[in-house]
């Protein structure tokens, strides 16, 4: 079985308390490993060498049913943020210092004609095969070792080397994080930014 998000949303109350505002599987965000790994750094193929707020711990703290619910002998990878720090993500900025071996952008003409980036997709052992055929050699070669300035044509389309951003990976306006991202902003409002945040775990 794999591994499961746990957590909650807390505000810090005026007496200086943590206290549960909505427990985070109220927003029924399923699994998915590269929102994961683009936020947290856990669950990812490693081509994230920067995750946005991983390996921050469980903060000292934090409200007694987090710490009831989120300490135990199967729970692990605690980190959080507060709106303060999700206000201030640049979303476009690059999560590593090199092409990520497991995605590929797709570049579909625009309006003008021009090639746009469309999307970004898994490479596929298909995609890795075009490049082989594309760049010589047997091996499927996955797009990190494309030469530079490479691409290639499969069905119709354009792929290239990509250095993945979070607005690839973790949209801020993704439909099932949208609420959550949402959900903080309008606590800080009323409470400050740094009096709201998002403490998650794995188990």
């Amino acid at each position: 079985m794999g591994a499961d998000m746990d957590g909650a949303i807390e505000v810090r109350s005026a007496a200086g308390c943590w206290e549960v505002e909505v427990d985070l599987p109220a927003f029924r965000l399923g699994r998915d490993r590269d929102v994961w790994d683009c936020l947290f750094g856990f669950g990812g193929t490693g081509d994230v060498e920067r995750p946005l707020f991983a390996d921050r711990g469980l903060p000292d703290d934090v409200s007694d049913p987090v710490r009831e619910t989120g300490v135990g002998d199967h729970q692990h990878s605690h980190t959080y943020a507060t709106w303060a720090d999700v206000a201030a993500v640049d979303w476009d900025a690059p999560l590593a210092d090199r092409p990520a071996w497991s995605w590929a952008g797709r570049w579909r003409p625009g309006e003008d004609g021009e090639l746009v980036l469309h999307d970004v997709v898994v490479a596929t052992p298909d995609l890795g095969d075009a490049a082989a055929d594309t760049f010589g050699g047997d091996l499927l070669l996955a797009p990190s070792q494309w030469p530079p300035g490479g691409e290639v044509r499969l069905d119709g389309e354009v792929y290239r080397p990509v250095v993945l951003t979070a607005r690839m990976q973790a949209p801020p306006d993704d439909e099932r994080w949208a609420p959550v991202w949402k959900t903080m902003g309008d606590l800080a409002a009323e409470h400050g930014d740094e009096n709201v945040r998002l403490v998650v775990w794995f188990g």
